[in-house]
């Protein structure tokens, strides 16, 4: 994991101010949510960490780095989207290899990194089906999967609960909780 520091951080989307002088630290292994109302800042700071918006001002720090400038693939950070954003035309197996292709891993390497997390969050049988085929619990996974799969120092996760029913967002709750105390 990494030290996250934001500082004095302002994000405006026209008249729409989204994040106002937010000033926060969080440290090394630390679990921390963001609970607030829809349209409060949540989403935005999260991408604004990631790299996927850019701050009005302020500063956001990683390891005491500035990574402002940065793009989101120097970041060392990976993000699971509140709508999971699975490629629909690839398997479990291939949606979740998606970014050590983009890094240019070696084939072999590849395919044991993809059995070794599909193992962890309990996805191997699914390996061979498409994300149409999957629950929406199983699409939260191989989201999870596939950011998982990249090594990331930091996990940031949007609404990674919100589209399932109360049976699995207890269980998936539980399974973040113990990815977390194990990774």
């Amino acid at each position: 994991m990494a030290r996250i520091e934001l500082v004095n951080l302002r994000k405006s989307y026209g008249q729409i101010l989204a994040v106002r002088d937010l000033t926060f630290s969080i440290e090394d292994g630390e679990f921390v949510v963001f609970v607030g109302p829809s349209g409060c800042g949540k989403t935005t700071t999260l991408r604004l960490i990631a790299g996927f918006e850019e701050p009005d001002a302020g500063e956001i720090r990683i390891d005491g780095q500035v990574v402002n400038d940065l793009e989101p693939r120097d970041r060392g950070l990976g993000m699971v989207f509140q709508t999971h954003a699975l490629f629909p035309h690839k398997t479990v197996a291939q949606n979740i290899e998606f970014g050590l292709r983009m890094k240019k891993v070696p084939r072999a390497e590849r395919a044991r990194r993809v059995r070794e997390i599909a193992e962890m969050v309990r996805l191997t049988p699914l390996l061979d089906k498409l994300p149409g085929a999957c629950s929406g619990g199983e699409s939260q996974r191989v989201a999870l999967a596939r950011t998982l799969v990249t090594n990331p120092s930091t996990f940031l996760l949007d609404e990674p609960l919100s589209s399932l029913d109360a049976k699995l967002r207890r269980e998936l709750r539980a399974e973040c909780d113990r990815l977390h105390q194990e990774l």
